[in-house]
């Protein structure tokens, strides 16, 4: 059995009602896109048999903008009109295998709850992983998920890291016609610690911004350019991407946007050809509205530099103040939000950041 298989089985150990049943007619819903075809023209560029197979695959399908949908929650935000009654929406890009992450996000941080006064909901937006049996299990679990937590979209697309600009393109496309009005969403990967305490009340003091003006906040990564080395994650070639810089963008691991600033990174999108990386593809949608994004330093997208080499590197001080922090294992976060919530917790001078 692999790892997929027995999260299934698990959880309808635990959760038998959670079974699909039926045909499951009303559990998805299909947009009437067909299914996007290769184009073979992609082929005739220079050099594109030379390509590692990834990059051939985007090229083949780099015009693709609408995939059907698998699984889809409509009245998430309480319909369109409702959606102004959200102030946080936590969309937290994830892949299907990743079900122990979720479930640790769904019982902390990412927990949906009136904060502050305000209300914060939950959404994870995946596509598809692998084929044949591995494929269709990993989508059952996604099913059981959406009817048990009612927080999985989940679009008929290869899910993969050169893919993930495709999936930031369909979610705010779902957003556009489900949750147009919603305040202030957090965009970020399962891996990340998010004090959604703390976003609450930054956001909730700022300065004449209600989510109807421009936010969008992070970590600021500048003065870089596509890296040229085929063996690297990050890997985008001069037929994918001519210009030898990026524009300034913020860290895609996680960052702040309001409601106004999503809306327009998806109307400028419409007219920029996709580029894989995401984070520096919605910088460019950002650019072309005349908009810029800004530096958060509670926002460590890079992880936490801990100044006592010595210290315990998940003191929960080292945590109490900060926004985000990216690449933090689930048994890592569990314990971290249980810590920060603990009445007692007393924090020296040492170990304040």
């Amino acid at each position: 059995c692999n790892s997929a298989s027995i999260m299934f089985l698990l959880l309808l150990l635990t959760c038998p009602m959670c079974l699909p049943k039926g045909d499951n007619k009303n559990l998805t819903y299909t947009y009437s896109w067909p299914k996007c075809k290769q184009n073979h023209s992609a082929a005739n560029v220079a050099g594109f048999n030379s390509l590692p197979g990834h990059i051939k695959d985007f090229l083949y399908y780099r015009h693709c903008r609408h995939f059907p949908m698998l699984l889809d929650l409509p009245d998430k935000c309480g319909g369109p009109e409702g959606s102004a009654d959200v102030f946080l929406l936590l969309v937290i890009k994830s892949s299907p295998k990743n079900y122990n992450r979720r479930e640790v996000l769904r019982n902390t941080w990412a927990k949906e709850r009136l904060q502050n006064g305000v209300w914060i909901r939950r959404l994870f937006i995946l596509g598809t992983q692998n084929s044949g049996f591995e494929k269709t299990t990993l989508n059952n679990l996604l099913e059981i998920e959406h009817r048990k937590y009612k927080d999985i979209l989940q679009w008929d697309f290869h899910d993969t890291f050169y893919n993930l600009t495709l999936k930031q393109i369909l979610f705010l496309e779902w957003m556009e016609t489900n949750c147009p009005h919603v305040r202030f969403m957090l965009n970020g990967d399962d891996d990340v610690f998010a004090n959604t305490d703390n976003m609450v009340e930054y956001l909730k003091n700022l300065e004449d911004n209600d989510g109807s003006k421009h936010l969008f906040a992070g970590h600021l990564v500048k003065n870089v350019g596509p890296i040229r080395y085929p063996d690297s994650k990050y890997y985008i070639p001069v037929q994918v991407y001519k210009s030898e810089s990026y524009p300034l963008y913020c860290s895609g691991g996680g960052f702040i946007l309001s409601g106004y600033t999503a809306r327009t990174i998806y109307n400028m999108s419409h007219s920029i050809i996709l580029l894989p990386i995401d984070d520096v593809y919605m910088a460019m949608c950002l650019e072309k509205a005349g908009l810029h994004p800004e530096s958060h330093s509670g926002i460590k997208a890079l992880g936490l530099q801990i100044p006592d080499k010595s210290a315990d590197p998940y003191d929960p001080c080292f945590y109490r103040e900060i926004l985000l922090v990216h690449r933090f294992l689930s048994v890592h976060m569990l314990v971290m939000w249980h810590h920060l919530h603990n009445p007692q917790l007393n924090c020296s001078l040492s170990t304040k950041m």
